[in-house]
């Protein structure tokens, strides 16, 4: 049965992984015969609480055409009117939950879709994120409050839904649990030639976040790997890079160590990956990403903690190599077994990019069921 879906949830120009799944679901849902929209946001965050970029001028995918703009966070009157709108115009909305910062926004909605009574309109929250990997008590209150008024919940991993299941409460529906899918930047994948050949340097790519642990990854850089082995840590940086450059510096670390500071543009990726024998992913800990099949997509192994889904996408000894989380002596292993003589030429002959349309498949199944 087809219908109505409205996604809330970011857009271009919004960057990263949020706004690309977003467009590519709306784009999944509008092949399987459902009329699908985007209500995605004009200002989504203070920038006090966002310290990075929030937006790009050139699109990482195909926009999705049905978007609209009109939520903003300093506009609580537009958030019931929105919601009353959407009660009219659907049959599902999906709610997008990043942050407990867009949960007063979500509420509002939900007052407003909840005010046309008889409207018969469901909605779903989609989380990304349950809670914050650094939380406040006030976080699991709004969460709460949000989860317990919607009509279903989806999380990418059966621990997000345990932990979505602690907030509803016993008398509510347990979540539904559906891996996150493929939603990669349009990046042309890996280079014809290949890349055989060594290039003694390491990559960490994403948002630094103490959560990332990419100070563990540093500690081990010192511990584990060769001498000649340098490292690029490319990405918005959480707070500055201060503290990081600190510890660089202390380990001995610095002419090994370049941190190529902000936001990483599609086109930039090819040749960012291109120079590296690895991607490392240190996590402490994690719910879902998409960055091990952004590897594997430019024939890249990973080496990986096993934190939240990482291990799941990453074979151990056959396209990279998993280590415990938060464990300085474990990575420096990895590290070391990594650039034994001929490892990484084997690891990355075992690299295969990632098959979107069966993950798709399943995912929008199991959302449309919440």
């Amino acid at each position: 049965m087809t219908g109505r879906i409205t996604l809330v949830g970011p857009a271009h120009p919004y960057k990263g992984g949020g706004a690309r799944h977003t467009t590519e679901l709306a784009h999944r849902l509008s092949a399987l015969g459902h009329e699908t929209g985007i209500e995605s946001w004009r200002a989504q965050y203070p920038a006090a609480l966002y310290p990075g970029t929030q937006t790009i001028t050139d699109p990482e995918g195909k926009p999705y055409p049905d978007t609209r703009h009109d939520l903003a966070w300093y506009r609580p009157d537009g958030w019931w009117r929105t919601g009353r709108r959407l009660a009219d115009e659907n049959d599902l909305v999906v709610l997008t939950l990043f942050s407990p910062v867009q949960v007063p926004a979500y509420l509002g909605v939900l007052a407003g879709i909840r005010s046309r009574r008889g409207s018969g309109t469901r909605v779903v929250a989609l989380c990304h994120n349950v809670l914050p990997h650094e939380r406040r008590a006030v976080d699991v209150s709004l969460v709460r409050a949000l989860l317990r008024r919607v009509d279903g919940v989806l999380t990418h991993s059966a621990e997000q839904g345990r932990l979505a299941e602690g907030l509803l409460g016993p008398a509510r529906p347990r979540p539904v649990v559906a891996e996150m899918p493929p939603h990669l930047p349009e990046t042309g994948g890996a280079p014809a030639d290949g890349a055989s050949e060594e290039r003694r340097h390491l990559l960490f790519f994403g948002i630094v976040r103490p959560y990332k642990g990419v100070d563990v990854l540093l500690r081990a850089l010192a511990e584990g790997a060769p001498d000649d082995v340098t490292l690029t840590v490319a990405g918005e940086f959480w707070g500055g890079s201060s503290e990081l450059a600190d510890l660089t510096e202390e380990l001995g670390l610095t002419g090994r160590v370049r941190f190529r500071e902000g936001y990483v543009p599609a086109d930039e990726l090819p040749e960012l990956l291109a120079g590296a024998d690895a991607l490392v992913l240190p996590y402490r800990s994690a719910t879902a990403t998409q960055n091990v099949w952004l590897a594997h997509e430019h024939g890249l192994p990973v080496i990986a903690t096993r934190a939240g889904t990482l291990a799941d996408h990453v074979r151990d000894g056959v396209d990279g190599l998993l280590c415990e989380p938060g464990d300085t002596a474990d990575l420096a292993r990895a590290l070391t077994a990594f650039y034994e003589p001929g490892v990484p030429a084997r690891l990355r002959a075992g690299v295969r990019p990632v098959e979107a349309e069966p993950y798709w498949r399943a995912y929008t199944d199991r959302l449309l069921s919440a």
